[in-house]
């Protein structure tokens, strides 16, 4: 966990690299890319479940970034700035190839953040010896439902539960208000509870 001084480190830091990119440099793109491709990358698999495109999307986003680089103002961190590139991206990309998930469970080695179990969204699964078989066949479960949420509907579980973004860091992800963070949030929920029903009740 990063301490306060470490954070205002980094921004300081951040924002020299965004004010080189401003003019041009392209070494300090290449920088930020460094900083945020694993993160962005994960958010991406995760809604679209397929590493050859995740990276494309990834790739396309950077490039949309960088020439809009001279366009940010520094009115929300550059992540926040970023994934709003990003998730437009994906989506439109979703909405376009009308994406249907084959259930494949989340992946530990690309997913950043374990899902919290004791979420809203996310039945509780202790990680006991003998519930082990069990615990995986909850989690690709899970994947399998929120797989059938919309793209859009997808991306905000995703940002809430897995990158633990707040509802006004989503809402500007998104380009949305935070109200429609939130009724989002709330259909996307019902209906991953209408899905996951029995796995609630037997938990």
């Amino acid at each position: 966990m990063q301490t306060e001084a470490t954070l205002a480190q980094a921004d300081v830091s951040e924002l020299d690299l965004i004010r080189r990119c401003q003019a041009g440099d392209t070494e300090a793109f290449d920088e930020l890319v460094t900083r945020y491709r694993t993160r962005v990358f994960g958010m991406i698999y995760n809604m679209i479940h397929s590493e050859q495109d995740a990276w494309d999307l990834a790739q396309d986003s950077f490039v949309k970034a960088w020439k809009s680089i001279k366009r940010f103002r520094g009115q929300s961190s550059f992540y926040t700035w970023i994934y709003r590139i990003v998730m437009n991206v994906t989506i439109d990309w979703a909405r376009k190839k009308k994406i249907k998930a084959g259930g494949a469970e989340f992946d530990d080695a690309i997913q950043l953040t374990e899902i919290d179990p004791a979420s809203k969204t996310v039945p509780k699964a202790d990680a006991l010896p003998y519930e082990t078989m069990e615990r995986s066949e909850i989690r690709a479960r899970i994947d399998k439902a929120i797989a059938q949420l919309s793209p859009e509907h997808r991306a905000v579980i995703l940002m809430k539960e897995i990158e633990e973004m707040q509802y006004h860091e989503i809402a500007e992800a998104l380009g949305c208000s935070i109200g429609t963070v939130m009724s989002r949030l709330f259909y996307a929920r019902k209906k991953l509870q209408n899905l996951l029903r029995d796995v609630y009740e037997n938990i």
